[in-house]
C-alpha cells in the first residue's frame, strides 16, 4: 500500500546510509511487507465500529504524528514555497486522501482478501498511464504483455466466467479505483515535485499533514460524532495510523534511501499475500480457488511491467 511518490530523479543512493542503519535492510523490508499486508485488515476492523471517513481521517492523523515525531528527531524542515505546498496538496489527495478512503468504504462490502488483492493492480495501472503521460517510458513487448496478463489476472480473480456472481461490484470497483489513485498521483508528483530540493521525509510528512486537513474538513460533513466508541475498532485504527501509514512509510523512506526505488517498490508483490492470508486465518474470511490463482498472475502481470528494456 504505497502512500508517497518517489521521483526517480531524485531518489538518492543507498552507500552512506547502510553504515548509518540498526537493521539490515532485508529486516526493515519485511516488517514493511507485514504492516502493509496487514493494512487492509485493520481497515476492515475499523470499518467494523466507525465511517469509513473516521477510519481514514484517524489513520492520517495518528501516521502524520509518527512522520512528525520523526521529523522533529532528525531535525527536518517542512518544505518551502506556495507552489510546492498547491503541489502537495493535489498529491495529498490523489496519493492519500483519496485512495484510503476508497478502500475503507471498500471494505464495507467486500473481503480483506479482495481488497488487498486489487491493490496489487496499481503497478498495472501505472504502465498503462506511463505510457502516454511519460516520454521516458517506452513501451516493450515483455511490459506490454505483462499488462494484459496482469488483467487477466483481475479478470481470474473477479471470476469473470461467472458473471461476477456473488462478487460486490460497487465495493470492488472503488478498491480498484482505489489502486489507480495511486500511479496517477505517482506521475503527478514525477512532473511536479522532483529536483524541489527538500528531503522525501520533509516532502511525505507535509503531504500527510495535508490530507489529514482534507479529511478534517470532509469527515464531518459526511459523518456524525459517535454515540459510543468501540475499543478493538479504535486500536485498530491507532495501529493503522502509526504503524501502517507513519512508521511504514519512514520505513520505505530508509529502504528506498538504502538501495533504490525499484528494490523497495517489490514490496508491492508481498502485500496480496499477507493480506490474504491475515484475511483467511484471523478475519475467517472464504477464500475460492479463483482468488489466490488470479492474485498470482496479477503478480507475475505486475512484475513483467516493472521489467528494464535489455540494452
Amino acid at each position: 500500500m504505497t502512500t508517497v511518490a518517489t521521483p526517480r530523479t531524485t531518489a538518492p543512493t543507498g552507500a552512506p546510509a547502510r553504515s548509518r542503519t540498526a537493521l539490515d535492510w532485508r529486516i526493515r523490508f519485511g516488517v514493511l511487507s507485514l504492516i502493509w499486508g496487514f493494512s487492509f485488515l485493520l481497515i476492515k476492523v475499523g470499518t467494523e465500529g466507525y465511517a469509513p471517513f473516521q477510519v481514514t481521517f484517524g489513520r492520517l492523523l495518528f501516521g502524520t504524528a509518527v512522520l512528525v515525531a520523526a521529523m522533529a528527531l532528525k531535525r527536518e524542515r517542512l518544505p518551502r514555497g506556495a507552489r510546492t505546498w498547491g503541489h502537495l496538496a493535489v498529491a495529498a489527495l490523489l496519493l492519500n486522501a483519496l485512495p484510503f478512503s476508497l478502500f475503507a468504504y471498500s471494505e464495507l462490502t467486500i473481503p480483506s482478501t479482495l481488497a488487498g488483492i486489487c491493490n496489487a493492480t496499481s503497478p498495472l495501472w501505472g504502465m498503462a498511464l506511463s505510457l502516454v503521460a511519460l516520454s521516458e517510458d517506452r513501451p516493450t513487448r515483455r511490459r506490454v504483455a505483462g499488462l494484459g496478463i496482469g488483467f487477466l489476472g483481475v479478470l481470474t480473480v473477479l471470476g469473470v466466467w461467472q458473471g461476477f456472481h456473488g462478487l460486490d461490484t460497487t465495493g470492488t470497483a472503488m478498491a480498484l479505483l482505489a489502486s489507480l489513485s495511486y500511479p496517477v498521483g505517482w506521475i503527478y508528483v514525477r512532473r511536479t515535485l522532483a529536483g524541489t530540493g527538500a528531503s522525501h521525509l520533509s516532502m511525505t510528512g507535509a503531504q500527510l499533514l495535508l490530507a489529514t486537513v482534507q479529511l478534517a474538513f470532509v469527515t464531518p460533513l459526511f459523518t456524525t460524532l459517535p454515540s459510543r466508541f468501540p475499543v478493538v475498532p479504535l486500536l485498530a485504527i491507532v495501529a493503522l495510523g502509526a504503524l501502517g501509514t507513519g512508521l511504514a512509510i519512514f520505513l520505505q523512506y530508509g529502504i528506498v534511501a538504502e538501495v533504490g526505488p525499484t528494490t523497495a517498490q517489490m514490496v508491492t508483490y508481498f502485500i496480496p499475500v499477507i493480506a490474504t492470508a491475515a484475511g483467511v486465518a484471523i478475519l475467517g474470511e472464504s477464500l475460492t480457488w479463483s482468488t489466490p490463482v488470479g492474485a498470482v498472475i496479477v503478480l507475475a502481470g505486475a512484475a513483467l511491467t516493472q521489467a528494464k528494456a535489455r540494452r
